[in-house]
């Protein structure tokens, strides 16, 4: 677990389906990444390849026996390590229901850091 400059805890997390979609919402790309870490306002992904930022992305998330969806816009995207890349994510749409699980799985994880 990790508190930031953002001021929302962020959590390390597993891995994740994430589609792109263009501005007519048609999918551009489907792939599977993994999660760096997460919280309520935003998720940094890791993946193979670089997401242009501005793109955004649909993804669902698998937090232990509840599948989350989430609408974001790609803020960044870095080379990390070993040919990989880092894309940070501010997430902009999510249901009520997944908004309160994902809030529950992060006060659940802080509970027992």
């Amino acid at each position: 677990m990790n508190e930031n400059k953002r001021g929302a805890i962020r959590i390390n997390s597993l891995n994740l389906s994430y589609i792109g979609i263009d501005e007519n919402n048609e999918i551009v790309k489907q792939a599977i990444g993994r999660t760096l870490n997460i919280s309520e306002s935003g998720i940094l992904l890791e993946t193979h390849f670089p997401i242009d930022t501005g793109q955004i992305v649909s993804i669902t998330l698998a937090l232990e026996d509840d599948l989350i969806n989430m609408r974001g816009e790609v803020v960044y995207s870095r080379a990390g390590n070993e040919e990989k890349f880092e894309t940070g994510v501010k997430f902009f749409e999510m249901v009520d229901e997944s908004q309160q699980t994902l809030k529950k799985y992060i006060q659940d994880f802080k509970h027992q850091a």
